[in-house]
């Protein structure tokens, strides 16, 4: 409980003695290329191989002849939006953006970067990390969608090639009983997990003490707390809104 009171005390103090608008904006756009622009080649590779794999897999057990194979394409479609592309992207995410910003802090702790700001008057929790949550805030929904699209490609390119059905079996299945709110559901579930894994990871940065041990240490206990918040905020969104 003291952990949780620590790190609500830590995000009420990104909203104090905020820096301007533009500089803001700056920072925002400069961690926005970080954690987004840098992230989608991990993000491709993995998506596409999940969507191709997942596809080879429903087929291989879908034995029943009365079945359509277009049932394939639905259920990579259903598995993709619902749960794979927002989850395991932002857990893949959570691994490398999580230990990377957990990291860059935890450095500036022990070198007295974050005091220095301080001295200057800067509110370092806002000038540091804020920016680092609202780009993940834009960023992360974006890669969901990118992964998304490749997973349901990833699907299409082994499902075809493997033989386990044809392309327009696959294409009539993904376009079987479509439900828009689950694009929605997908979306509102990437910007919780952008929230999680930016915040928890910066206030494990933000509270390192000692040397280059411990900030391999918060590095890892980031990504770990990061991805277990994940894993439940997963479960009660899908309980609340599905």
């Amino acid at each position: 409980m003291r952990t949780f009171g620590n790190f609500l005390i830590f995000i009420g103090s990104l909203f104090s003695r905020g820096e301007s608008f533009r500089i803001l904006f700056n920072r925002t756009i400069d961690e926005a290329i970080l954690i987004g622009i840098n992230s989608i080649f991990i993000v491709a590779i993995v998506s596409t191989f999940i969507g191709a794999v997942t596809c080879v897999q429903i087929a291989y057990n879908l034995t029943n002849a009365l079945i359509p194979r277009s049932t394939i394409g639905f259920m990579v479609r259903e598995m993709t939006i619902l749960e794979l592309a927002p989850t395991i992207t932002s857990i893949v995410l959570a691994g490398k953006v999580g230990s990377n910003i957990a990291g860059g802090l935890g450095t500036m702790k022990i070198t007295d970067q974050v005091d220095a700001l301080e001295v200057m008057g800067i509110n370092s929790a806002s000038y540091l990390v804020l920016p680092k949550i609202i780009a993940s805030l834009f960023m992360f929904p974006m890669l969901v969608i990118v992964a998304m699209s490749l997973s349901i490609g990833g699907g299409y390119i082994a499902g075809t090639l493997a033989g386990a059905l044809t392309a327009q079996e696959y294409i009539e299945g993904i376009r079987d009983e479509f439900v828009p709110y689950n694009i929605v559901f997908s979306l509102i579930k990437s910007v919780v997990f952008a929230f999680l894994i930016a915040a928890i990871s910066s206030f494990e940065g933000f509270s390192t003490k000692g040397g280059a041990l411990e900030v391999g240490a918060s590095s890892t206990n980031a990504v770990t707390k990061s991805i277990i918040a994940v894993l439940i905020a997963d479960f009660v969104l899908a309980q609340l809104l599905l």
